[in-house]
């Protein structure tokens, strides 16, 4: 059975004063969110710690931003499962568009991030999309089928997310229609093995159009930027309608 995963991704913002102050807003919303629906906060590597502290014993669950494929060496600047698991991380986001674009990620090293994942029982969230100009060039299913294929090799589907991303709608406040959404998410499904795999809509996720998002049956969540910074406006996606 698909699980409902509503995730906020919070990039490289707050610090660990900043995190705390807005679960003191946070965590009073949350009287009407589903049961049935797991809300993970994707915050940066310097605020886990403390959030994993205030985060114990809610119904809130913690992810890192990233993780490296090595669980120790010589890797300035990267974070490793064990470390991750060790204050209490659940989740991983691996192969967002922007470490594509700005840090050299590659379908070989996503598929080496995400077998690591998994390997200490982390649920990675796996993040694929094309450009505008891939969109406009019709290249959008070949794409993603790309990614797939190089991403997916080797991965246990019993334990992982997707995310559609179409990066044209990343932070551009331009939302893929809710309907196209559902179509491409659909056709990701259908290169599946495991057919019970959760997969998210990203890409100017907002209060006002998620309930038309989560409406669609195909998409069984969300990875919320922007809004998810704010306590009230990523509490109204949590409790979607």
């Amino acid at each position: 059975m698909r699980k409902k995963i509503i995730a906020g991704n919070w990039k490289m913002f707050k610090t660990q004063a900043e995190a705390q102050e807005f679960l003191q807003g946070f965590m009073t919303e949350l009287d009407e969110t589903p049961d049935d629906l797991d809300t993970v906060l994707c915050v940066p590597f310097t605020t886990l710690w403390v959030m994993s502290k205030s985060l114990h014993g809610s119904r809130i669950k913690l992810g890192a931003q990233n993780i490296h494929w090595e669980d120790s060496g010589a890797y300035t600047g990267e974070i490793s499962g064990p470390m991750l698991v060790e204050i209490g991380v659940r989740y991983a986001i691996v192969g967002h568009s922007e470490r594509r674009e700005y840090f050299g990620e590659t379908d070989e090293t996503v598929n080496r991030r995400l077998k690591a994942a998994q390997r200490h029982g982390l649920t990675p969230i796996l993040c694929v999309g094309e450009t505008k100009q891939q969109r406009d060039a019709g290249e959008t299913e070949a794409h993603i089928f790309s990614q797939l294929e190089g991403d997916l090799v080797d991965i246990d589907q019993k334990n992982l997310v997707i995310a559609y991303e179409p990066i044209w709608a990343i932070g551009t406040g331009e939302t893929c229609e809710a309907e196209e959404a559902n179509r491409v998410i659909g056709l990701i499904r259908s290169k599946l093995k495991n057919p019970d795999v959760s997969i998210q809509y990203g890409g100017s996720v907002k209060p006002d159009n998620i309930d038309e998002i989560m409406a669609q049956p195909e998409i069984d969540g969300a990875l919320v930027g922007g809004a998810s910074l704010k306590p009230e406006s990523f509490a109204r996606i949590v409790n979607y309608q």
